[in-house]
């Protein structure tokens, strides 16, 4: 399962950082690998806890709320379902937010993330077939008006995406 991260909201320094619970704890770390592939897992992951479904969804979502989970779904190995790429941009800094709000409007962009790096703007773009990303990246390139990179893998590690939380 991958539960991605995100960013957490900006905080007043002042301001508290949100408390992860036992039951958030165990969440995150029991449920990141081994997610049940059934048609209730929520049901089946509260009774291995000995609570409510209830209580399990409200956690998630609560976590969701913080920022700290963006999304419950699987990671596929990369080209056994669909296909995908990595595209990378140099956008000028005072249209960073603009142009990744354009990004992020395509609903093939998994995700886009700001880097310290000429290009500076990086983003993954997931499609049934290498022709649809490819069309997906030209018409972002159309949209913004800027050259996209695109960083194809050409070979595949494994890298556990898990983070123990203890």
């Amino acid at each position: 399962m991958d539960m991605e991260k995100t960013r957490l909201p900006e905080r007043d320094a002042h301001e508290e950082v949100p408390r992860l619970s036992a039951l958030d704890k165990r969440l995150l770390n029991e449920y990141q690998h081994g997610f049940p592939l059934i048609q209730e897992p929520y049901a089946a992951i509260a009774g291995e806890m000995n609570i409510s479904e209830d209580d399990v969804l409200k956690a998630l979502e609560r976590l969701k709320t913080l920022g700290i989970v963006n999304r419950i779904g699987p990671v596929f190995r990369p080209h056994t379902v669909g296909w995908s790429t990595l595209a990378a941009m140099h956008v000028p800094q005072e249209r960073i937010e603009y142009i990744a709000s354009i990004i992020s409007s395509h609903p093939q962009v998994n995700h886009n993330y700001e880097r310290e790096h000429e290009l500076n703007l990086w983003f993954v773009v997931t499609a049934l077939s290498e022709e649809e990303v490819n069309a997906t990246l030209n018409e972002i390139a159309e949209q913004t008006g800027l050259e996209i990179i695109d960083l194809p893998m050409l070979e595949s590690f494994h890298i556990d995406l898990g983070f123990a939380l203890s």
